[in-house]
């Protein structure tokens, strides 16, 4: 039995922590709103979400802090939690951007995930100050205490990408293969409008310019918005959602805060009738 089911549900459930939660993300988004920004701290030229990437440096670092303490190596022990410290400041950058996406359920596990984060690096913070003004014991405490707050905001962190699938590929993989599926005829599709035909189960967005068609699959990588239904800018289908730029021609990330790719399908075009597969 899962005895912290029904606590994560409660907290799933917790709408109060919407009335801080909405403002504050709401906030975050503002600042990082620039196309630079988002594409950085989304993780844009990496592929998929940089914040998984960046939080192996502090908890890395804090864990190995704990181990020297109790081996009594003193300064290595304080250099660690300073290394923490600092990473954990690029680590909290990237995972405001991508929480600040986030609605409902999603929203309220990261606010808690946030803040239980917070408190640890205030913990920790305490410990290198104790540390430095002579007061190893109190430092030492404060520290044990921080990682017992980090492991439980980790818990959350994995709750978020595993559970509720927070920074996963929404749009999956779909395999290439030989067969071609025929969605229409060239004339059934409106000149500039995208729309929305079925591949072998998987929603494909489909944009006719002129004689020219171009296909990626509908599901936005980034949180599942519905390409269709975004505006085509400057040669790239625009997520009505979050804002997600993608390729028409690659599925290549423009603009994030997508990170990874969108599915591509070939086209082929014979006697006016419409053929797709999977790139």
């Amino acid at each position: 039995m899962n005895y912290l089911e029904p606590l994560l549900s409660r907290l799933e459930k917790w709408r109060d922590l919407d009335r801080v939660a909405g403002p504050l993300a709401s906030s975050v988004s503002a600042v990082l709103s620039p196309p630079p920004i988002r594409n950085l701290l989304g993780g844009k030229h990496l592929g998929h979400p940089l914040h998984p990437a960046l939080i192996a440096v502090p908890l890395g670092a804090y864990g190995m802090a704990a181990v020297l303490d109790v081996c009594g190596q003193d300064e290595a022990a304080d250099t660690a939690v300073a290394t923490g410290l600092l990473g954990t400041v690029p680590a909290a950058a990237t995972g405001l951007h991508d929480w600040s996406y986030t609605q409902g359920a999603e929203r309220r596990v990261g606010f808690v995930h946030a803040a239980a984060n917070s408190v640890a690096s205030v913990l920790y913070l305490a410990s290198l100050l104790s540390r430095r003004a002579g007061h190893r014991g109190l430092g030492r405490c404060l520290s044990f205490a921080g990682l017992g707050v980090v492991s439980a905001s980790g818990f959350l962190g994995g709750h978020l990408s595993y559970a509720q699938g927070v920074g996963v590929n929404r749009a999956g993989a779909p395999e290439p293969t030989e067969h071609w599926v025929e969605v229409g005829r060239i004339d059934d599709f409106d000149d500039g409008t995208p729309a929305v035909v079925d591949v072998d189960g998987e929603p494909v967005m489909v944009l006719r310019t002129g004689e020219r068609i171009r296909a990626l699959h509908n599901t936005c990588s980034h949180l599942g918005g519905p390409l269709a239904e975004g505006e085509v800018r400057d040669g790239c289908i625009v997520c009505p959602w979050h804002g997600s730029a993608f390729d028409l021609g690659s599925g290549a990330v423009d603009t994030g805060p997508a990170s990874i790719p969108q599915p591509r399908y070939e086209l082929m075009v014979s006697d006016g009738h419409v053929r797709l597969r999977p790139a």
